[in-house]
C-alpha cells in the first residue's frame, strides 16, 4: 500500500465545487461530466467526525471502481474512469496527490430522490422495525426471527434522501408516487437483481452482504444509470462469513465499529462529534482494506 496522504477536504483550482457531502466533494466538468473525490471524512450518526480514517476515500473509489466493473453487464453506470491519468488536464493540474487514487470522472445524471436499499438480513433499522411490528416497510416477516436472522429472500425497502439528518424509510407505495409506477418496478428489480448477484460473489470471497442501498440517475439520453458509491463499506453492512452467527450482533468490515465505540461514550449524537482516539481510528482502516482485499483479492 502507498503512503498514507489523508485528505479531509479537497480544492480543484479552476473547477465549480457543486456539493461537499458527509465524504464526497463532487465538481463540475461540464454539462455532461462531474468529478467525485472520496475524501477521508467518516459520518455516523449523521454527523461528521473531526478525525479523518486515513486511505478511506482511497478503499471507497477503488471499491466502487471494482464493483461498476463487475456488474456492468447486469447494469449501465455512471463511472467513466478512475485512471487519474486518463483524466482532463483541468484535474491533473495542480494539487493532484489530493486527487490521485481516490477520483472518479463520471456522467452527470438527473438523481432519483430515492435510497434503493435492500436486506438480506435481519439488522438495523429494520431488526427494530421488526420487533415492533414483525414487518419492515410494509413487508410482512415470519414470526420468531433473530437478529442478523437471513431472509427467506431479500426485500426491497427504499428511503428518502436526507441532505442532512436520518433518511427515513418509505413503503413501496410511497416510492411509486415519488418517482412513478414503471420507473419504480424498474429501480426495485435492478436493486434486487445486483444485490443477489454481488451478495452471492461476496459470499465466496468470505464477505456477507447484509444490507445495502443503491442510487440511481438519469443520463441525458433518459438512460438508467446506477451512480454514486457501489457495495462498499460506507453503504453497506459487511460480515464476516466465518463467524456469522445469528441471534446476536456481527462481527464487521464496516464503520459498525465506530458506531460502537461511539455508543460507549457520553455524547449526545449531535456536532461537535468527539475527536477519535488513534486505536480507533487504525482499527476502521483495517476492516475496511480486509474487505477490500476479501472482495477484489488485491493489496490496494
Amino acid at each position: 500500500m502507498s503512503a498514507v496522504n489523508t485528505v479531509s477536504e479537497t480544492s480543484v483550482q479552476g473547477l465549480n465545487l457543486l456539493h461537499r457531502g458527509k465524504v464526497r466533494d463532487v465538481y463540475e466538468i461540464n454539462d455532461r461530466q462531474l468529478l467525485l473525490v472520496a475524501t477521508d471524512r467518516i459520518s455516523a450518526f449523521d454527523c461528521i467526525m473531526p478525525t479523518p480514517i486515513p486511505n478511506k476515500g482511497t478503499i471507497l473509489t477503488a471499491l466502487s471502481s471494482f464493483w461498476f466493473r463487475h456488474l456492468g453487464h447486469l447494469t449501465e453506470h455512471h463511472l467513466i474512469t478512475s485512471d487519474f491519468e486518463k483524466m482532463p488536464e483541468i484535474i491533473r493540474q495542480g494539487r493532484s496527490a489530493d486527487l490521485r487514487g481516490r477520483s472518479m470522472l463520471v456522467k452527470r445524471t438527473k438523481v432519483f430522490p430515492v435510497e434503493c436499499v435492500v436486506r438480506g438480513y435481519l439488522e438495523g433499522s429494520g431488526w427494530k422495525e421488526y420487533k415492533a411490528t414483525g414487518k419492515i416497510c410494509g413487508h410482512a416477516l415470519p414470526a420468531g426471527l433473530r437478529q442478523c436472522d437471513k431472509l427467506p429472500e431479500p426485500i426491497f425497502t427504499p428511503a428518502t434522501k436526507a441532505a442532512t439528518g436520518h433518511d427515513e424509510n418509505i413503503t413501496e407505495l410511497e416510492f411509486v408516487k415519488m418517482i412513478g409506477a414503471e420507473t419504480a418496478a424498474k429501480l426495485s428489480s435492478l436493486s434486487l437483481k445486483i444485490y443477489k448477484e454481488a451478495s452471492l460473489f461476496a459470499f465466496q470471497k468470505g464477505i456477507i452482504i447484509a444490507d445495502t442501498k443503491f442510487e440511481f440517475g438519469l443520463d441525458a439520453e433518459g438512460n438508467i444509470l446506477l451512480i454514486d458509491e457501489v457495495l462498499t463499506p460506507d453503504s453497506s453492512r459487511f460480515w464476516s462469513a466465518e463467524t456469522y452467527q445469528p441471534g446476536r450482533a456481527q462481527a464487521s468490515f464496516d464503520k459498525q465499529y465506530l458506531r460502537e465505540y461511539l455508543e460507549t461514550l457520553d455524547w449526545n449524537k449531535k456536532p461537535p462529534a468527539p475527536v477519535l482516539p488513534k486505536e480507533i481510528v487504525e482499527a476502521t482502516t483495517e476492516r475496511y482494506l480486509a474487505a477490500y482485499k476479501l472482495l477484489t483479492g488485491k493489496e490496494l
